[in-house]
């Protein structure tokens, strides 16, 4: 889950990690009570979960209250790369001195976690990492033993820091890695780390994602979930705790297993290309395979007007066939007439004989069957083009 940049301060700011005062606005009132009670120069910021905001007019200076409003006005509303700016931060202006950069994020190819630090702050790191390498830190760190203070000011040294912002920079870290940490997260970055006239060291800007898989350790995470951007049908299959992904395709999938659901997907897509079509989600309905669970898992696809056919690709291991075809069956009695678009069925594995002698004699109008994936996949697509 990606946070806003207000809520990313909020965290910040609940871990001792020194950030400006600052709060979110909906409406250009709002914005000016906010800003007024901040007092001063303010940063009206357009709150999207998107890069390049300042480039596309969503971040202006207000010298006060009223031109805070005024500000707001002109960003709410704007369209930053396809996202609607619905929310605003108003934020404290701060001189700055100098800007620097500071993030942990979660190293998968390497399976362990990863210390990026650069002098070079408020640019693309990516942009550092091209054009001035030798600016930027990567050091990787063991999950086991964390960061401690002595590590931590060799990281900052590694990144080219001055003297004298070393300790302040290598505290900041410390926490942020704390933060990292006791929030589950995959990345936490400040962008900028400011140092500001008066030699204060600051988060100006930041970026977390957390993990999902860890829901369940914090259930105060659940309010930061931005539910009016959440696709529906996502919503409902999360209810059912079914891993589902809208896609902009016409071909709706399920399979029993992300990694066969994932080359379903690409074998669909290939398929597809010669009807113009392609998949419309992502859905794996895991291990079960019983009548409730297809149910719904078809029941959340059907609901796609998008969906024009559907492809159950199901490979039988602890789950045999012949219960998936039963769940199939038993899916469309469940769903009666909200089942309206052709399936087509790909059965192998455990007891596929027998799964596919209980669907043939079902002999339901909307399924058809075939033998492999490819054929199937190609099937799916030739209907949803018709």
């Amino acid at each position: 889950m990606d946070l806003f940049e207000y809520q990313a301060r909020d965290l910040f700011e609940s871990h001792r990690i020194p950030v400006l005062a600052g709060a979110v606005a909906t409406n250009p009132e709002e914005a000016e009570l906010i800003a007024a009670k901040i007092g001063g120069k303010v940063v009206v910021k357009a709150q999207v979960k998107i890069g390049g905001r300042g480039k596309a007019g969503g971040v202006k200076l207000a010298e006060n209250a009223s031109d805070a409003k005024e500000k707001a006005k002109a960003i709410l509303g704007m369209d930053i790369k396809g996202h609607i700016v619905k929310k605003v931060m108003i934020a404290q202006a701060a001189p700055i001195d100098s800007e620097y950069y500071l993030a942990i994020l979660l190293d998968r190819a390497n399976r362990n976690f990863l210390v990026m630090a650069s002098v070079a702050g408020g640019m693309e790191i990516e942009e550092v990492a091209h054009k001035t390498p030798e600016k930027l830190a990567r050091v990787g760190i063991d999950p086991n033993t964390g960061i401690d203070k002595s590590q931590a000011i060799e990281i900052i040294k590694a990144g080219q820091f001055p003297t004298d912002v070393v300790d302040q920079v290598a505290e900041v870290l410390i926490k942020l890695w704390e933060a990292f940490i006791k929030e589950d997260a995959t990345l936490m970055e400040i962008n900028p780390l400011v140092k500001s006239l008066d030699g204060k060291i600051i988060a100006l800007d930041g970026k977390v994602t957390l993990d999902d898989n860890s829901s369940f350790r914090h259930p105060d995470h659940e309010s930061l979930i931005d539910h009016g951007s959440t696709n529906p049908l996502e919503a409902l299959a999360k209810e059912k705790d079914l891993n589902y992904v809208k896609l902009d395709g016409q071909v709706g999938i399920i399979g029993n297993g992300a990694g066969l659901v994932m080359s379903t997907l690409d074998v669909v897509a290939y398929a597809g290309e010669k009807y113009g079509v392609k998949p419309a989600n992502f859905l794996d309905i895991g291990g079960g395979a019983s009548a409730e669970v297809m149910a719904d898992g078809l029941s959340i696809i059907l609901r796609d007007e998008d969906v024009r056919s559907v492809f159950v690709n199901v490979f039988g291991g602890i789950t045999s066939c012949d219960a998936v075809a039963n769940g199939i069956v038993q899916a469309l009695k469940i769903l009666g007439n909200q089942a309206t678009k052709p399936i087509v069925v790909r059965l192998d594995g455990n007891n596929v004989d027998l799964g596919r002698k209980i669907l043939n004699e079902a002999n339901h109008p909307l399924i058809e069957q075939l033998d492999t994936m490819d054929g199937a996949a190609a099937k799916a697509a030739q209907l949803a083009a018709k």
